[in-house]
C-alpha cells in the first residue's frame, strides 16, 4: 500500500511539474493567479495519500520555488534553501526556541514523577471518560494565552488522565487542537488577539475593540466548544475517530495505527519509569509559573512596542508573541529547575539530562513547522493574497450571503497555506473594504473572516496549530488530521448556516438568534449522526 501510494505521489508530482514547464512556456502567469495555491494543495493531496507529511511538505515547497523562480534551475534552488527554509527558520527563531523550552519543561516534570502523581490523582477524582474528556476540554479552555503553549501544555498534563480512560491518542489531539486556537481566537487577553489587532486599521475603533465587539459573531469558535462538550456528554464517536476509540477501548492500544511500539516508545519523553518523588503541587507549581512567566514575557514586550504610555490591553495588543513567549518561557525554566533541584525531586544532573531529552522530542514537530511556514513563504513569494482579493470583489453583489462567503474563502485560504494569522493578514484589510463600518455586518463580517481562518486552520495538515496538537498528544500526524477533519466540517457546516442567518436577519437586528440556533443545531446534528450510526 506505501508502495502504491508512493507512485501515485509521484505521478501527481510528476505531471503538476510538467504542466507548469508547459504553462511557463507559453508565457502564462503565476503570480496573482489561481497557481498560486497549487503547491500547498499539492502538499495536502500528497500528505493525505501518502500518510507522510515531511516529504509531502518539501514537493509543495519545490513546486512553489519554481514557479516563482520562473522555473529556473539555479533560481528554484535559491529559492528552496534562501526564500523557503532559511527565511522560515529566521521567521520562526522565536518559536522554535519556545517549542524547546516546552519539551525541556514537560521532560523535568515527567523525571520528576509529578505526572505520575497527577495520574494517580486523575484516577480517584476522574472516574469516567466524559469527565476526562470534559477535563481536558476544561484546561484547554483554561490555557487561552496562546495556542501553542495550549496544545503542548494540555497534552503532557492530561495524556496521563486520557490514557487511564482508554482515550486514544487522535482523541485527545482532536480535544487539544479544538481548544487551542479557537479558545484564543475568542479571547481578548491572548496572542491571537494581539495578531488580529495590528491587522485593523479602522478609523472608529482600536483593534482590540474590534476584536471583542466581533468574538460574538464567531460562530466556528463558539459551536466548536459546544461540540466538544456534547459528544463528550454524548459519549460518541464517528467516522475514521470511532475506529481509534473502538480499539482502544476494546485492545488497549492507545497509539496510532500506524505507529509501531517502538516508534511510540521513541516520542515520549519520560521514558518507562519515574521516580516516585513527585507530588501533585510540582506539577501545578511548574505550570503555573510558566503561564505567569509567559504572561509576564508578552506584556514586556507589548509595553516596549508602545510608542508611549498604554493599558494593559494596549501592551497585549501590541505584542510578538515570538519575542514574548520564548523570553518569558527561558525565565520560567530557569525557575522551574530551580524549584525542582531544591524540592530534591531531581538532582542537577538530571535536570540537565532532560535538556536534550526536551528537544529531541519537539525535533519531529519542529522540522514539519519549518516546512510548513516555508511552503508558506513561496505562497507569499506568488502574491496569493492578490487572487483572493479578486475573487472577493467579485462576490459584492450579493450583501446578506457576504459573511458566509467570508467564512467559506478564509475556510479555503487557511486550509490551502496552513496559516490562520496569514488568512485574517490578508483578508480583514479586503473585509473591511467590502463592509463599511456603518453597515450592520461590519463586526459579523470581520468574525466570519476570523471564523474561517480557524477553521481552515483546524482542518490543514500543514497548519501550525494541528502540527503542534498531534506534537502534544504524541500521535500520529496524519492521522490527527484524518480524524478531526469530518468533526471540523460538521462544525463548519452549521456554521455556514449560521452566517447566512445572520446576514437575513441583519435587517431586524436580529444576529444573536443565530448562536442559539447554532448550539441546537450542533446537537441536533450529533443526535441524528449518532441514531443513523447506530442503524449501520
Amino acid at each position: 500500500m506505501k508502495k502504491k501510494s508512493g507512485l501515485i505521489a509521484a505521478i501527481i508530482f510528476a505531471v503538476v511539474v510538467v504542466i507548469i514547464l508547459a504553462v511557463n512556456g507559453a508565457g502564462g502567469a503565476f503570480s496573482g493567479t489561481f497557481w498560486a495555491l497549487v503547491p500547498p494543495l499539492v502538499a495536502i493531496i500528497l500528505a493525505l495519500i501518502t500518510k507522510e507529511a515531511y516529504s509531502s511538505l518539501f514537493i509543495g515547497i519545490i513546486l512553489g520555488a519554481l514557479m516563482s523562480a520562473g522555473c529556473s534551475f539555479y533560481g528554484t534552488v535559491d529559492n528552496v534553501a534562501i526564500a523557503g527554509i532559511s527565511d522560515a527558520i529566521a521567521g520562526n527563531a522565536g518559536i522554535l526556541l519556545f517549542l524547546v523550552i516546552l519539551g525541556i519543561v514537560v521532560a523535568l516534570v515527567n523525571k520528576s514523577g509529578a505526572s505520575r502523581a497527577f495520574g494517580k490523582w486523575a484516577e480517584s477524582h476522574i472516574k469516567t471518560k466524559t469527565g476526562a474528556c470534559l477535563a481536558t476540554f476544561l484546561l484547554g479552555v483554561l490555557i487561552f494565552i496562546d495556542d501553542y503553549f495550549n496544545c503542548l501544555t494540555v497534552g503532557s498534563v492530561m495524556s496521563p488522565v486520557t490514557d487511564s480512560k482508554k482515550i486514544s491518542r487522535v482523541k485527545l489531539a482532536y480535544l487539544i487542537d479544538a481548544t487551542a486556537a479557537p479558545v484564543c481566537m475568542i479571547a481578548p487577553i491572548s496572542s491571537w488577539a494581539a495578531a488580529v489587532s495590528g491587522c485593523v486599521d479602522s478609523q472608529n475603533y482600536s483593534g482590540i475593540q474590534l476584536f471583542i465587539k466581533a468574538i460574538p459573531y464567531n460562530f466556528y469558535s463558539i459551536l466548536t466548544l459546544a461540540f466538544i462538550v456534547t459528544i463528550s456528554i454524548m459519549q460518541f464517536d464517528y467516522g475514521k475517530m470511532k475506529q481509534f476509540e473502538i480499539k482502544a477501548q476494546e485492545t488497549g492500544d492507545l497509539s496510532s495505527l500506524t505507529l509501531s511500539d517502538e516508534e511510540e516508545r521513541t516520542l515520549r519523553v519520560d521514558g518507562p519509569e519515574q521516580p516516585p518523588k513527585g507530588k501533585l503541587l510540582d506539577l501545578i507549581i511548574p505550570i503555573v509559573v510558566l503561564i505567569a512567566f509567559s504572561v509576564w514575557g508578552l506584556l514586556k514586550n507589548g509595553y516596549e512596542n508602545l510608542e508611549g504610555p498604554g493599558s494593559f490591553t494596549d501592551a497585549f495588543s501590541s505584542t510578538d508573541a515570538t519575542i514574548g513567549l520564548p523570553w518569558g518561557s527561558l525565565l520560567a525554566l530557569v525557575v522551574i529547575i530551580l524549584y525542582l533541584i531544591i524540592r530534591k525531586v531531581i538532582s542537577f544532573q538530571e535536570a540537565m539530562e532532560c535538556v536534550p531529552k526536551g528537544f529531541i522530542a519537539m525535533v519531529p514537530a519542529m522540522t514539519i513547522l519549518t516546512l510548513a511556514t516555508s511552503l508558506k513563504c513561496m505562497t507569499n513569494n506568488l502574491e496569493a493574497s492578490a487572487f483572493v482579493q479578486g475573487v472577493m470583489s467579485n462576490a459584492q453583489g450579493l450583501q446578506w450571503m457576504l459573511p458566509a462567503i467570508v467564512f467559506v474563502v478564509a475556510c479555503l485560504v487557511s486550509f490551502a497555506t496552513g496559516t490562520s494569522w496569514g488568512t485574517f493578514g490578508i483578508l480583514i484589510p479586503i473585509v473591511s473594504a467590502i463592509f463599511p463600518e456603518t453597515s450592520g455586518l461590519f463586526f459579523v463580517g470581520i468574525s466570519a473572516c476570523l471564523a474561517g481562518a480557524v477553521c481552515g486552520d483546524h482542518c490543514s495538515p500543514i497548519s501550525d496549530t494541528t502540527i503542534m496538537s498531534s506534537a502534544g498528544a504524541h500521535c500520529n500526524h496524519i492521522n490527527h488530521v484524518e480524524t478531526q477533519l469530518p468533526y471540523a466540517i460538521t462544525v463548519a457546516i452549521i456554521s455556514f448556516v449560521c452566517y447566512i442567518l445572520a446576514g437575513v436577519l441583519n435587517m431586524a437586528n436580529a444576529t444573536w438568534i443565530s448562536i442559539p440556533v447554532g448550539i441546537a443545531l450542533v446537537i441536533a446534528t450529533l443526535f441524528v449522526i449518532k441514531k443513523r450510526s447506530t442503524k449501520d
